[in-house]
């Protein structure tokens, strides 16, 4: 095209504006829950609220947060094309760290086989008080780049 740039193409998924995910708080931002673009997804961090009626779960239980996340990471996949065997990297934010053995087993159990790179890090806090665990995941589109060697 002449004297037009070309554009990657790219998809949000679940979109969303902070007013409403966040009534208590003076914010005014347009997110989305996942965004695909050159062949990968990229996630907005998971936690222990249901992605449809945003009600937190799991309250001061890290593993039930976890579950919940991990279940909004395979569901937001599957929505974006991909799958949890395509996730490329994790990264595991913690409010407390005497929480990180049974976060990283239940998150162990839905990534088994799967190989990720991960980062885990210490938080002060997370955006709700209640939530104790946020994971935030990359994938690649499904079959995108086959087989492991």
């Amino acid at each position: 095209m002449t004297g037009q740039q070309l554009r990657p193409a790219h998809t949000r998924i679940r979109t969303f504006n902070t007013a409403e995910t966040y009534p208590e708080q003076n914010l005014d931002n347009d997110l989305c829950q996942a965004v695909v673009a050159g062949g990968v997804v990229y996630l907005r961090g998971q936690v222990g609220q249901d992605l449809d009626t945003r009600e937190s779960v799991g309250i001061g239980d890290a593993t039930a947060q976890t579950r919940k996340a991990m279940a909004n990471i395979a569901q937001l996949l599957d929505e974006s094309g991909s799958g949890l065997r395509d996730i490329v990297k994790i990264v595991v934010y913690l409010t407390d760290v005497r929480h990180r053995e049974e976060v990283y087993r239940e998150m162990g159990t839905w990534l088994r086989g799967v190989y990720p790179v991960s980062t885990g890090l210490i938080v002060d806090g997370l955006a709700r008080p209640e939530w104790v665990v946020e994971i935030d995941a990359t994938a690649v589109l499904s079959g995108e780049y086959g087989e492991d060697a």
